[in-house]
């Protein structure tokens, strides 16, 4: 029976790494939604989950379990796309493992071993979700998020979070570096690193947060400067997409993908989070900055970019997309790798032309329903007028 339900796994492994991938019929003309997600749980490889000696796992009993596959960062290099995903085991912890694609929407592959971090910080339990930034000094640097228990709390569920530092040169060697400590900010989560320097410093978009969970005072997207990538620290933060009421983004809202550099700014693709009664709801949102200021947002269209939709919403956390990684290829196509439901990951393709359209020419949010209405009643309005004109 061993080698029967071997056999019986390896081959369907192989069908889901070989399946190709197709767009659905979901249209807005900003982007294209694909049927099949790019990485799940039964894209791991078997070498990970079973002991494959007969003598020692005679049932082919899976000894080291994987429930989902999600939240990766984005690298574009050598006409091959990489995602760095946020693998959890059913132990709960999550730890990082490197695919790759020959077209970046089916065929992702892991590499035989995911990645060991050097072992720097002996409080850390977890890690998750990080974000690769192609940087002008050379490296390709991977922020995560750094997680401990609160030793000051009696609550088990209480934990810290901060921002851990990996770079590389070929996705296979990693140093780790200092976690970024940011003095004004207890705790620190989604924090991406700027990849140009900026008044010739390192620039990493934060999101402050007074505890693990609640943002409390922090008021959004934040940035801020340090001058050592060895010894990182962020003396202060200055806030850029900023939480409002009754938005996407009331809750809380934090940086996703690395900045994408335009003509017209840095495009961001970040995600907004709010309340309902059935609980948080996550979307992803874009906005702009300015290629000088890279702290100054010049555009930021209305509501979300992507929600999830039919199946995304359901799974461990269900009703939530998320992102962390894009990229961008020679053909200035671009590539969107969002989870949905904290269990997969799935990819919405647009090109540089039309996300720069949509972040430019989409009108921002006037903030109150009456105004709301007005705003839609004068698309109504000149819409109508052109369809006379052409009668």
């Amino acid at each position: 029976m061993f080698k029967e339900d071997y056999k019986r796994q390896l081959s369907r492994y192989e069908e889901i790494i070989d399946r190709k991938n197709k767009k659905t019929d979901f249209y807005n003309g900003i982007y294209d939604r694909y049927e099949y997600p790019v990485l799940t749980r039964d894209h791991i490889p078997l070498t990970w989950k079973y002991d494959l000696n007969p003598e020692t796992n005679p049932y082919f009993m899976e000894r080291l379990g994987v429930n989902a596959v999600f939240n990766a960062g984005a690298v574009y290099l050598d006409g091959k796309y990489y995602l760095v995903a946020r693998i959890e085991g059913n132990d709960r912890k999550s730890f990082f493992g490197v695919a790759v694609s020959d077209n970046g929407v089916d065929g992702f592959r892991f590499m035989d071993y995911p990645i060991l971090l050097e072992d720097t910080c002996a409080e850390e339990t977890n890690v998750y979700d990080m974000r690769l930034t192609k940087h002008e000094d050379g490296y390709i640097y991977g922020i995560f998020c750094s997680e401990s228990k609160d030793t000051k709390s009696g609550d088990l569920s209480a934990a810290i979070a901060a921002a851990g530092i990996v770079r590389t040169k070929d996705m296979v060697n990693w140093e780790r570096l200092p976690n970024l400590k940011t003095l004004r900010s207890p705790q620190q989560r989604n924090v991406v690193l700027h990849p140009e320097f900026v008044d010739g410093k390192y620039a990493f978009y934060t999101r402050p947060m007074d505890d693990f969970i609640d943002t409390g005072s922090g008021g959004g997207v934040g940035f801020g400067l340090c001058d050592d990538i060895m010894n990182p620290v962020i003396d202060e933060e200055i806030i850029t997409s900023k939480r409002k009421y009754h938005t996407i983004t009331e809750a809380k809202n934090g940086a996703g993908a690395v900045p994408i550099k335009t003509d017209k700014g840095f495009i961001h693709i970040a995600h907004g989070v709010r309340n309902t009664a059935a609980g948080l709801r996550y979307v992803i949102y874009a906005f702009a900055t300015d290629l000088k200021e890279p702290s100054k947002v010049i555009a930021e269209p209305s509501g979300f970019l992507i929600a999830p939709l039919g199946e995304e919403r359901i799974g461990d956390v269900s009703n939530v997309v998320f992102t962390n990684g894009a990229v961008v290829n020679e053909n200035n196509e671009v590539f969107i790798y969002y989870a949905s439901s904290d269990t997969r990951l799935h990819v919405a393709t647009t090109t540089i032309d039309r996300l720069v359209d949509y972040v430019f020419h989409t009108p921002e949010d006037p903030m109150r329903s009456v105004l709301c209405v007005q705003q839609r009643c004068e698309l109504i309005k000149k819409n109508l007028e052109f369809l006379d004109s052409l009668e």
